[in-house]
């Protein structure tokens, strides 16, 4: 079965977009309370005030349903962080701005970050394979090592492996995502914000004389 899509005109279009996005706000949501393992498409359904049935209609199962989830929430965070970063001149003004915006988004967007990284753990295929691996972060490894070779190129950022950098980045920020998820506010996400620039401020500053380091501005 696949999901069917509507040919009745303008208005039906707009009613079905608007049933899927309910769908998987509501998936969201019960990944997010209940756990991936937890979730079936009867609490998600129970959760939206509709059938199973509906949700089929819209979706061929759940892991089209899932695999939607994941694609809208990595969208989102992506609209969410990229512009403001894109708006700075200066690849340390980019790096600050992207690091500050991903961990706002989980403290924003607290469920999404959830059913997230639930997602990533939980979803497998009929063999037994994550569906989502490190491949998904591609793009975004790709735009943050894009920030770094400006860096390099325009003398702001020393030399270093522009890949393994970004890895290290992208690391630390879902460190910081696991951490709040586990401990909830006893992780300040404003705290960990700030080290973590302070941090990659220090690992990417050029060296100057006398042995010191230079400060990336904004």
């Amino acid at each position: 079965m696949t999901s069917e899509s509507s040919s009745k005109g303008p208005r039906s279009s707009f009613i079905e977009e608007a049933r899927r996005a309910q769908i998987v706000q509501c998936a969201i949501e019960t990944i997010s309370t209940h756990g991936y393992a937890q979730t079936s498409l009867a609490l998600i359904a129970e959760r939206a005030g509709i059938s199973k049935g509906v949700i089929s209609y819209h979706f061929a199962g759940k892991e089209e349903l899932i695999t939607q989830v994941f694609t809208e929430v990595m969208t989102l965070a992506a609209k969410s962080v990229l512009p403001l970063v894109e708006k700075q001149p200066k690849a340390s003004g980019k790096l600050r701005v992207y690091i500050e915006g991903s961990i706002a988004f989980i403290g924003t967007h607290g469920p999404h970050s959830i059913a997230l990284l639930e997602i990533w753990n939980g979803l497998r295929t009929a063999q037994g394979r994550p569906v989502f691996d490190a491949t998904s972060y591609e793009p975004g490894l790709d735009f943050l090592q894009s920030i770094f070779r400006q860096g390099q190129t325009e003398g702001e950022f020393r030399r270093f492996s522009p890949r393994i950098m970004a890895v290290t980045v992208r690391s630390a920020i879902d460190g910081v995502l696991v951490q709040r998820i586990t401990y909830g506010d006893k992780v300040d996400l404003e705290e960990s914000s700030r080290e973590l620039v302070a941090l990659f401020e220090a690992a990417t500053a050029r060296p100057v004389r006398g042995g010191k380091r230079s400060r990336s501005s904004s």
